[in-house]
């Protein structure tokens, strides 16, 4: 990637690009984190200067972090080469920071998934979390960014933070560092300004005055931006600029973008044909029937697994031919298993699961083939194979699951597409839209998708992965850079 400007940069994420961990011999190795951050960003590191802060993840982090005085580890792995430098944080400050504020009560608000009736109590335990560890990390997360902006003064580096573990650390690395430039993305849904009173008004007043310290705030998509906006207004009474998207505050020109994040198209070309991959497409191939539905999933609440199933068994109701000729492959990563809910959704959907496989299955066909498990071979693989791909999320703030498959299907695969998703701005037209909350449209989706015409199936298809490549990772790159550049010039 070609450099747009020279300024170094400096990325801040919860989670960073490598953790350490010990190998048998009891070494100290690096591992790369997953995800389309991870890989977006670490693009950028071959045309510029990175230094990358994140949280210590393991102990091996935080060993490696205290040899380095708590300063910056040169990192090379993959060909990657940049900066790290680790946030130590004690158990139960990360606790209350990562799994009583961010995961669950700011997850929950953006993606609209509190049953306001009976939830949430934020009682005094909830107020603390938020003084005691959601703050108390940020400052420590500001004073990492404050040390490495010291050492660079002459350079005027750029800082990039990432979603919303970090609120309200870019104003406290304002208040220290007045010409600074910042730049911070959300990569999930900015939900309408009522659902913020969700919040104390002291706490939803310092994440949005916390994120008007940036110069630039970034969402995947304009409905977002719109969102943002109306919060400053209603929230926080200030005078918003909707036609160029920017509101002014403490004498500052706060911009808010959209920038949909992509996946890297060559790289998925690679795997999709890599020897791995391939192996566990003959398995796919030899367990498939006539149709394949897939959905590739985290078990969140947010990406509503349960009406999707629920929707495939009115489906087999009303299209009985359909019996033992289709297959529902579902394969679901656990995920915040230390989170209540979390755990009574996933039994949730064990249980719809059995019930569905009950009745409609037989003797040598189950309806639906459910795997938990983590393996990323197979779920390229299932990409490769699928007719129909549901992605019926409550809200997403973008959903690269659908760009994914979408670009290495070889099987011109119907997408099944939720209008809540952040995908559905670019990719919508070529997909059949549902609402995530209406299971008939969902029923009837698969069966549109599965009786489509051929070529128009081969059309959406096409189109989808013409978009894909056209805005594809290093695009989205490239416009925060221009953006950047055209803000700090001005």
């Amino acid at each position: 990637m070609q450099s747009l400007f020279e300024n170094e940069l400096i990325l801040v994420s919860n989670r960073g690009p490598f953790s350490y961990r010990r190998d048998r011999s009891g070494e100290l190795v690096t591992a790369r984190g997953g995800g389309g951050l991870v890989t977006g960003l670490l693009g950028v590191a071959g045309s510029h200067d990175v230094t990358w802060i994140a949280s210590a993840m393991t102990p091996e982090d935080a060993e490696v972090s205290l040899r380095m005085g708590g300063g910056r580890i040169a990192v090379e792995h993959g060909g990657h080469k940049l900066g790290l430098r680790f946030v130590v944080i004690d158990s139960d400050t990360y606790h209350r920071y990562y799994s009583i504020i961010a995961n669950p009560l700011l997850w929950f608000i953006q993606h609209y998934l509190w049953d306001l009736s009976v939830a949430p109590d934020i009682r005094k335990s909830e107020t603390d979390a938020w003084e005691q560890g959601y703050q108390v990390v940020n400052s420590y997360f500001a004073d990492a960014v404050c040390d490495e902006l010291d050492q660079r003064k002459e350079k005027r580096p750029v800082v990039m933070l990432h979603d919303y573990h970090l609120y309200t650390c870019p104003r406290l690395v304002r208040e220290r560092n007045p010409d600074v430039f910042l730049h911070q993305f959300i990569h999930i849904p900015w939900p309408q300004s009522d659902y913020w009173r969700v919040l104390p008004r002291h706490i939803r007043r310092a994440v949005i005055s916390g994120l008007l310290a940036n110069d630039i705030v970034a969402f995947h998509t304009q409905r977002y931006v719109r969102n943002f906006l109306v919060c400053c207004e209603e929230l926080l009474g200030l005078d918003v600029n909707h036609e160029n998207d920017s509101v002014v505050v403490d004498g500052r020109e706060v911009w808010a973008r959209a920038y949909p994040i992509s996946i890297d198209c060559s790289e998925f070309d690679r795997l999709a044909d890599s020897q791995a991959v391939l192996a566990e497409e003959e398995a796919i191939k030899e367990l498939r029937r006539d149709h394949l539905i897939l959905r590739v999933d985290r078990m969140d609440l947010s990406k509503n697994i349960v009406r999707g199933f629920k929707a495939f068994d009115m489906f087999l109701d009303e299209h009985p031919e359909f019996k033992q000729r289709i297959t529902f492959l579902a394969l679901l990563q656990p995920s915040r298993e230390d989170v209540e809910e979390y755990v009574e959704y996933r039994k949730k959907i064990m249980r719809v699961v059995e019930v569905i496989n009950t009745k409609h299955g037989t003797t040598n066909w189950m309806p639906i083939d459910l795997r938990m498990q983590d393996n990323f071979s197979r779920s390229l693989a299932s990409y490769k194979q699928f007719d129909v791909l549901m992605v019926n999320a409550i809200y997403d703030g973008m959903n690269l699951i659908a760009k994914e498959a979408g670009l290495i299907n070889r099987r011109d695969g119907v997408i099944i597409l939720s209008e809540n998703t952040g995908a559905h701005e670019e990719l919508g037209e070529f997909c059949i839209t549902v609402g995530p909350f209406d299971l008939e449209s969902q029923a009837q989706a698969i069966f549109q998708a599965l009786v489509m015409p051929q070529d128009e199936k081969r059309q959406r298809a096409g189109m989808i992965r013409d978009t894909v490549r056209h805005n594809d990772i290093n695009k989205w790159i490239e416009t925060q850079f221009i953006d950047i550049k055209q803000k700090m010039s001005g």
